[in-house]
């Protein structure tokens, strides 16, 4: 049998109370209990507790959430989903204002983890008892409706039961079977707590709590997380990459890509694009060859030192080369409206390349939702024909440039933000 027990009495924490002793006292704990701590007592026993104004209080919250995070995950209206500085992803990285006087905000604790040990030390001193901790906050979920409580900071106890290997009542092996017992605790706690009830804690016993452990293995890897970001920081978080890890780049995530790249706007309701994956040496070979040729040509007409040259085309083909992915880019105006006059002439031109533009930045995106880097190189745009005809592209074909493309070498630092101001008019 599991028991879940409020404990009541407690009195209003202020910062600096010994949050151990005033458990201590309330309480009669058995080795094996897991002792449930909401976060908002933590946050005021260890002074995480900021003044606002109380008139600013939500644009002070929206502040205060982008200094406490790692990064903005989403955006809706007043809302900001973010990754805080201990990467849990949650609303307003997880500053809340509930049970506090109008002009206060309370942060997270700063070490939940470190919080939860030096609680379990203090009550075992205290009482004797050797229990589990659980510091608890109030989370929404990603494609559910309504708030449940998890565990931000564990000790004295595994945060996760590991069933992979094990079998099922059929004979099957459990492959991916891994519980979160710690947020199974913090939520079952959380029926006898409340929102509104003053019950800052709570006592589950039956479990038999041992071990130790802490909370980060409750946290998602970056590389495993299909829902990273919102549809605007995803774009965000697109960043030119030049320097790729030796690891190939799937062929579905190329095939879906270009897919993404299919749905840009496109003038006549044409599909003017066409994307050639040099999965073979010999291609890239040959393709690389005809454009070194083109463009060498062009710098000795130029009067460039041979050094230099020799020095552009080994960066060129450092990157071009080496990249595990690499894709020829195109676009033909053969669907275009014919016209008498240049002007308009130019103006449907520069239609069907500000789509092939489009195209391109559409399958950047996407490989970047599948954490491929890519590297947009426009030298084929200089030598347009000799590209198209190097990979045997006849008619209207001309180049718009290469993307190289492959998981980058090292993580890659968020793009400051862009100051509008210089590149929005508002008239």
């Amino acid at each position: 049998m599991i028991e879940i027990s409020p404990v009541h009495g407690l009195p209003e924490v202020q910062p600096g109370d010994d949050l151990g002793r005033l458990i201590a006292e309330k309480t009669s704990l058995r080795d094996g209990d897991v002792v449930v701590v909401t976060s908002k007592i933590v946050s005021k026993a260890e002074g995480r507790i900021v003044e606002v104004d109380p008139l600013e209080r939500e644009a002070e919250r929206s502040r205060l959430a982008v200094s406490e995070s790692r990064r903005v995950v989403a955006r809706r209206g007043p809302l900001i989903i973010t990754e805080t500085l201990h990467g849990f992803v949650c609303a307003n990285a997880g500053i809340d204002g509930s049970n506090l006087a109008p002009d206060r905000l309370a942060l997270l604790p700063a070490d939940p983890d470190g919080s939860a040990h030096a609680l379990r030390t203090a009550i075992r001193s205290l009482t004797g008892a050797n229990v589990g901790i659980v510091i608890s906050d109030t989370f929404g979920r990603a494609w559910r409706m309504g708030q449940v409580n998890v565990a931000i900071g564990v000790a004295g106890m595994q945060a996760m039961r590991d069933h992979r290997g094990e079998k099922d009542n059929f004979g099957n092996v459990l492959e991916v079977t891994l519980i979160a017992e710690a947020d199974e605790i913090a939520s079952a706690a959380e029926l006898v707590m409340g929102k509104t009830d003053e019950v800052p804690v709570a006592i589950v016993r039956g479990l038999g709590a041992s071990g130790e452990g802490d909370a980060r293995p409750l946290l998602r890897p970056a590389e495993e997380d299909l829902f990273r970001y919102g549809p605007v920081e995803a774009i965000e978080a697109r960043r030119t990459v030049r320097a790729f890890a030796d690891r190939e780049v799937p062929r579905d995530a190329i095939e879906r890509a270009v897919e993404a790249a299919a749905t840009a706007p496109a003038p006549h309701h044409t599909r003017p694009w066409r994307f050639v994956l040099l999965a073979s040496e010999e291609a890239r070979r040959t393709f690389l060859e005809a454009m070194r040729a083109a463009w060498r040509e062009d710098l000795v007409r130029d009067d460039t030192a041979a050094e230099d040259i020799e020095s552009r085309l080994a960066r060129s083909d450092a990157l071009l080369g080496e990249a595990p992915a690499l894709l020829a880019c195109f676009v033909t105006t053969e669907g275009a409206d014919e016209y008498p006059d240049e002007r308009r002439r130019v103006g449907e031109r520069d239609m069907f390349v500000a789509s092939a533009g489009a195209a391109v930045q559409n399958l950047m995106l996407a490989l970047s939702a599948y954490g491929v880097g890519s590297c947009w190189v426009s030298a084929s745009i200089f030598c347009p024909r000799t590209a198209a005809e190097a990979l045997g592209l006849e008619g209207s074909w001309q180049a718009v440039g290469c993307v190289a493309a492959g998981f980058p070498a090292s993580a890659t630092p968020p793009r400051p933000p862009a100051d509008v101001r210089g590149i929005l008019d508002v008239r």
